[in-house]
């Protein structure tokens, strides 16, 4: 693949608490001349778009009836959403893969609160890089006058289009198991849907900040595919959601989890990837196969 640019905002204080999930989930690259292009991965989505969501068929499958297997996966993207093509290429990946249908809404109803052509050079795509000043400061500027954008897309607002577009599914597609797998803002609300009888199961890869309460609520098996450094899911925050897991074993209400961390890796390395870096690269490759492994295991 190709080199591609992502963005990543780790979370400046204070800030409104409808922003935390966002700003989790923005990122970008290092200093390079290609950075104003963004981390986009290389190649042409093989779905299409229905009903203002991208739908990339299991394999074989050449229309949107009922899916004889009666399993889909619900992709959350990240704070780009669709415009960005690199959640349609995932789609077809786990499409093949996992052999069902899968499906990436619009969660921000036409209007992402950050566009793509917008990554600029702010913060590491890679573990071990520190954020300079001005680059916090130069975030900031591109966060504020979207803040209007950010809090019409919070958490309440996108995850009632998330319930509303799986339950459409169910009774339009007669899909009868579900899994959802979320990057950065789409793993926060992958987190809050696991409790809410939506899905079967899900895959959180570098989440948007989540509260330790969202996570002691999630009641579907869950795999967590997580970044090395990572300021959106703190290694403090990382030990206790684990550590909700753990305390469940050989209990009434185990349900089955596992934890993975990428080696070298920043937030939105599993998404926006830069593939040049090869420790970022295999974080990437790796994360992919967890998450289809996970769902040939679960769904």
């Amino acid at each position: 693949m190709a080199a591609f640019t992502h963005v990543h905002v780790h979370t400046l204080a204070p800030a409104p608490t409808f922003l935390y999930p966002v700003l989790g989930a923005l990122g970008s690259m290092a200093s390079c001349e290609n950075c104003a292009k963004g981390f986009v991965l290389p190649g042409t989505p093989a779905g299409s778009m229905v009903d203002d969501a991208y739908y990339s068929p299991a394999p074989g499958k050449e229309t949107t009836a009922p899916a004889p297997s009666a399993k889909a996966i619900v992709l959350l993207t990240d704070i780009f959403g669709l415009p960005l093509v690199n959640s349609k290429l995932l789609a077809d990946e786990l499409a093949s893969k996992v052999g069902v249908d899968v499906w990436v809404p619009d969660l921000f109803n036409g209007t992402p609160p950050i566009k793509p052509h917008e990554l600029t050079p702010l913060v590491p795509d890679r573990a071990g890089v520190q954020i300079p000043f001005m680059n916090k400061l130069r975030l900031a500027a591109l966060i504020i006058p979207r803040i209007p954008s950010f809090y019409s897309n919070r958490a309440s607002v996108v995850d009632a289009r998330v319930a509303n577009f799986i339950n459409k599914l169910k009774a339009e597609k007669k899909y009868e198991k579900f899994g959802a797998v979320g990057y950065c803002f789409g793993g926060s609300i992958a987190i809050r849907i696991a409790s809410r009888k939506l899905v079967d199961t899900v895959v959180i890869c570098h989440p948007g900040p989540a509260s330790i309460e969202e996570i002691k609520a999630m009641n579907v098996p869950s795999s967590w595919a997580l970044a090395e450094e990572d300021s959106a899911f703190p290694p403090k925050l990382r030990k206790s959601a684990e550590e909700v897991f753990k305390a469940r074993e050989g209990k009434e209400d185990y349900i089955e989890y596992e934890f993975k961390d990428w080696k070298g890796t920043a937030h939105g390395f599993a998404a926006r990837p830069n593939l040049d870096v090869p420790e970022v690269k295999a974080g990437f490759e790796g994360a992919l196969e967890q998450t289809a492994g996970w769902f040939k295991k679960t769904l």
